[in-house]
Parts: structure tokens; C-alpha cells; sequence
């Protein structure tokens, strides 16, 4: 028998957590460690076990339904941004609001909110780039007064008026490839004036080629997210296209460690909301083998 060799186990040290989802957990924990009562308006991101990390600190995560029937509280708000209703109720209501908005979506925000305003005079339509339901384009949408044109892929293109003016901004996160794909065929389509805005987020969108580069160095590459998270879903795609051996995990209990034994190099990375630690704990178990 040959002698086993030693498997080499390296992190990604471009991937986890970007600086919106940061921002957004030192303020929950610096309410926590004063020992505050604090509730998060949904996942304030999109991984299971951080959420219930900072649930055993004392954070609740709470829902729409449940935020709009509180009063005389404080109440974190994610780097995923929200609406004008959310702001307003809190006014209304004595809710102190933590807003952990992302520096860039709050620039965004305020840009649709101009941009709509203006194209009222001339009978515009805005449209916004990005996934239907998703936190950021409902905060995004809010400023239009949910009025804006939703585009998620070519099948949404007939919603928009190729006769009306057009002002077309992306969501944070949407991958560039999508992006110019569909700004391509809204081009092409429309007739009257358009502008089209490129708003992704460079610190997420840096993260593709770093992504296929990474994956190229190693015989193996365990992806790290959690399953909710949109970020995760299309980076994990991109690694496993230049490296077949991928393997999407959301806790350490989905690490098959018998799989990974015939690989000499294993490259752990994640996602936009993939803790540090969590990857840091797989490469532990997998160091231990």
C-alpha cells in the first residue's frame, strides 16, 4: 500500500461575508454584549447557522407581519434594505430602528427614488434588475411606491413599454453576465429614451473570477452557504462549472468526508453571507482527517 498523503486544506481568504452583511452583525452584537432586547427584521443574512449563533445571544428574528404589530421597541433593519412603509410605521409606532442598511443599497435607493420621481413629468417606466421577493427589491421597489417594472430573465421583457421612456437600475448582487444580457435585449426592444444604470455592488461582482480562479487551484472545492441565499446559489454554479469536484454544504453535518479522501488539495470558499468560522470549522475537521 501506498503511504496516504497528507491532504492540504486552504480557505479562501477572498471569500465570506462582504462589508454590508459586517456592518449589519456588529450592530446586532454591540446591542447584544449590552444585554438590549433586539429583533431583526428577517434573516439578517441568509445562513442558518449565523442567524441562530446570534439567536442564542438573545437577537429574534422577526417577520413583516409580526414588525407591523410592535410598538415601544428597537428593531434592527439588514443590509438587504427596506421600504418607506418600514421607516414610517417605526415613526409612528416609538420603534427605534438600528438600520443596518448596506452603504451601497442605500445609495441605490436613493438614486430610484430621484430617478422615478423624474420620470413622472415625462410618463416613464423604471425598471429594476433583479430577483422578485428578494429583500433588496422590495426595499428598492418601495421607493417607486411598487410601481416599478420587475425583471428577473427575458421571459419579464414584455412587461415594459417599448414607447415610454425607460431608467433601468440593477439589484446589488445580480451577476454582471445577467446583467449585460439583459440590458442588451432591453436596448434592443426599446424605442423611446432609456438609460441604463450599472448599480452591482464591484465587492460582490470581484468575487466571480476570484471564484473560477480559486476553484482552478485545487483538486476539490467545498462551497460554504447556507441554502436561502441567491449569492450562494450562483457562485457555487460558477465553481463547479470550472471545477467539477464542488460540493455545496450548509453545515458541517453535510461534509462527506469518504468523498473528499482521494483529493491531495481541498479549497474551502463560500458565499457573500458565509461566516468566517464556519469555514473555518470544516477545514478543521478536514485538517483532523
Amino acid at each position: 500500500m501506498h503511504p496516504r498523503v497528507e491532504m492540504k486544506v486552504v480557505i479562501d481568504d477572498k471569500s465570506g461575508f462582504c462589508f454590508g452583511v459586517v456592518n449589519a452583525i456588529q450592530k446586532a452584537e454591540k446591542l447584544l454584549h449590552q444585554g438590549e432586547k433586539v429583533y431583526c427584521l428577517g434573516d439578517i443574512v441568509h445562513n442558518q447557522l449565523e442567524v441562530e449563533r446570534l439567536q442564542q445571544l438573545g437577537m429574534e428574528t422577526i417577520d413583516h407581519a409580526r414588525y407591523f404589530q410592535l410598538s415601544d421597541c428597537k428593531v434592527l433593519l439588514r443590509a438587504h434594505g427596506e421600504p418607506p412603509a418600514t421607516y414610517a410605521y417605526a415613526d409612528k409606532n416609538n420603534i427605534e430602528l438600528i438600520d443596518g442598511t448596506c452603504p451601497v443599497v442605500l445609495k441605490l435607493q436613493q438614486r430610484v427614488k430621484k430617478g422615478f420621481e423624474d420620470l413622472q413629468a415625462e410618463n416613464g417606466q423604471l425598471v429594476l434588475l433583479g430577483k422578485k421577493g428578494h429583500a433588496e427589491i422590495n426595499g428598492l421597489n418601495g421607493q417607486t411606491g411598487n410601481k416599478a417594472i420587475i425583471i428577473e430573465s427575458e421571459a419579464d421583457l414584455q412587461q415594459i413599454d417599448p414607447n415610454k421612456p425607460t431608467l433601468v437600475f440593477s439589484q446589488t448582487t445580480k451577476s454582471l453576465d445577467d446583467f449585460h444580457r439583459l440590458s442588451t435585449e432591453i436596448k434592443n426592444r426599446i424605442s423611446a429614451k432609456t438609460e441604463i444604470k450599472d448599480t452591482i455592488c464591484r465587492q460582490v461582482a470581484h468575487r466571480v473570477p476570484r471564484m473560477k480562479e480559486f476553484a482552478t487551484q485545487h483538486d476539490a472545492i467545498i462551497f460554504v452557504s447556507g441554502k436561502k441565499s441567491s449569492n450562494g446559489k450562483s457562485l457555487f454554479h460558477i465553481c463547479q462549472s470550472v471545477n467539477p469536484n464542488s460540493f455545496f454544504i450548509s453545515s458541517k453535518e453535510e461534509l462527506n468526508k469518504e468523498a473528499l479522501d482521494k483529493y491531495q488539495s481541498v479549497g474551502i470558499t463560500g458565499a457573500t453571507s458565509t461566516p468566517r468560522w464556519q469555514m473555518e470549522e470544516i477545514a478543521n475537521i478536514l485538517t483532523e482527517l
